[in-house]
């Protein structure tokens, strides 16, 4: 049984499995928290409807079609919850059992957002893989779960971003000097997380002088936190300058504020979170 303050490690078979049980292992041993494996069995698309061709095949025939459909759909079901265990029990093959506090190996039926604010009153993290297919970066688009998911759960969200994961030697917060970063600073100033490891406060564009005045008291704020943390100011539109930031800082985290505004003002000119999450190949923490 889960227990207050669980890491949650949302696997679904897809290539950033391993990742995520990886990450979320590594942040349970960060945290000393228990870790649960949970994979969220969603409901099938269903058969298509036979129509009633009583007049054409009989009566018997069409109701031993609608016997069959439905022998189909329950092989289905059993077929599904089969992998989904044999999944759950390989991820747990994977997590060195005495290096967590507690391990849980967890099935649940439903869509992932409903599963997890099932489950946020127990949650400390959550951690999920992105997961797509596209031509090209610049077509891709974010898997709609992992955006539902961070619109809609209060906890901490950790994205993995590639299907392998390595333990970060530091971390980038990306900061705009908005009441969102700043609660993301705050965030990580309580948290042990990320304790011990160097921080870079990254802005981008060209800051106004109350902005720089801003990200000077969050550096000073993390460092009495007991942080290491450098600043720098990189040019260019956050959904280009940061992930070509993170590319010269090797293996780290990036660290986000959630959605800052409201959803319509998203949907007109975009979002930041959203564009970060689809375009950096680092591990991504999202926080409200």
């Amino acid at each position: 049984m889960t227990t207050p303050n669980t890491i949650y490690a949302c696997i679904d078979g897809l290539a950033t499995t391993h990742a995520v049980v990886d990450g979320a292992a590594w942040a349970a041993r960060r945290l000393q928290a228990p870790l649960a494996l949970l994979h969220a069995l969603e409901r099938p698309e269903p058969m298509p409807p036979v129509g009633d061709y009583s007049g054409v095949i009989g009566m018997g025939a069409q109701d031993l079609l609608l016997q069959r459909l439905n022998a189909l759909d329950e092989e289905r079901s059993q077929v599904a919850q089969e992998a989904a265990r044999r999944m759950l029990s390989d991820a747990q093959a994977r997590v060195e059992v005495d290096s967590v506090p507690a391990l849980d190996l967890l099935l649940r039926h439903g869509e992932l957002t409903d599963v997890l604010l099932e489950h946020e009153a127990s949650a400390r993290l959550f951690v999920l893989g992105r997961n797509y297919r596209a031509s090209s970066p610049r077509k891709l688009r974010l898997d709609h779960r992992v955006e539902s998911v961070i619109r809609n759960v209060r906890q901490p969200v950790m994205v993995m971003t590639m299907p392998d994961f390595t333990a970060p030697g530091g971390f980038v917060l990306a900061y705009d000097g908005s009441a969102t970063a700043h609660r993301a600073v705050e965030a990580v100033a309580r948290s042990p997380l990320l304790r011990g490891m160097p921080g870079l406060l990254a802005m981008a564009g060209e800051p106004t002088v109350e902005m720089l005045e801003r990200m000077q008291g969050a550096q000073a704020h993390l460092e009495q936190a007991g942080f290491d943390i450098t600043t720098q100011i990189v040019p260019g539109v956050p959904e280009e300058a940061i992930p070509a930031l993170l590319q010269s800082h090797g293996n780290v985290l990036l660290v986000l504020g959630a959605y800052g505004h409201s959803r319509i003002r998203q949907l007109i000119v975009g979002s930041t979170t959203t564009a970060l999450l689809r375009l950096c190949t680092v591990p991504v923490v999202v926080l409200h």
